[in-house]
């Protein structure tokens, strides 16, 4: 397995998550996700590739796209009043329902820690659904606490 910057030529794969990590979110929160919808429309897609402030990330093997990273770089310099620090942020990790239990997503991240560190970030920052109790103990288990709590009232 290779992990490499996504291509255009992961954009189907990549599709195929995507409905695949909504759906979890549909299961769990019907009342807020759509089912068998996805989070990027093809013209979303093309455009975060070509972007260099948010990079994609793909676990491969050979054409097979296993699994992938979205990134978000957010740059806190300068800021009124936040240090002057540089966060990776993680806005959608997923691996491919018929290769879990592989360690894909531990490697994914590995990876995209690793490219943090080499970057110069300060920290690597996600959240996740309460409702997907899997992928939380899955970020535990990769040493990520809580750094804050988003709250709901649903009226």
């Amino acid at each position: 397995m290779e992990i490499r910057r996504a291509g255009s030529e992961d954009i189907e794969g990549i599709k195929r998550l995507l409905v695949q990590v909504n759906n979890v979110h549909a299961d769990g929160r019907p009342d807020l996700f759509k089912h068998d919808k996805r989070k990027y429309t093809d013209q979303e897609l093309k455009a975060l590739l070509a972007d260099d402030t948010r990079p994609v990330f793909a676990a491969v093997d050979g054409t097979s796209l296993l699994g992938y990273a979205f990134c978000v770089v957010t740059d806190h310099t300068p800021d009124n009043n936040l240090t002057d620090i540089k966060t990776l942020y993680i806005d959608d990790l997923c691996v491919d329902e018929t290769a879990r239990g592989k360690h894909i997503g531990t490697s994914l991240y590995g990876h995209v820690k690793k490219w943090a560190k080499e970057n110069g970030f300060y920290n690597i920052t996600l959240n996740v659904w309460s409702c997907n109790k899997s992928a939380e103990a899955f970020y535990k288990t990769l040493g990520l606490v809580p750094q804050k709590t988003t709250l709901e009232s649903i009226l």
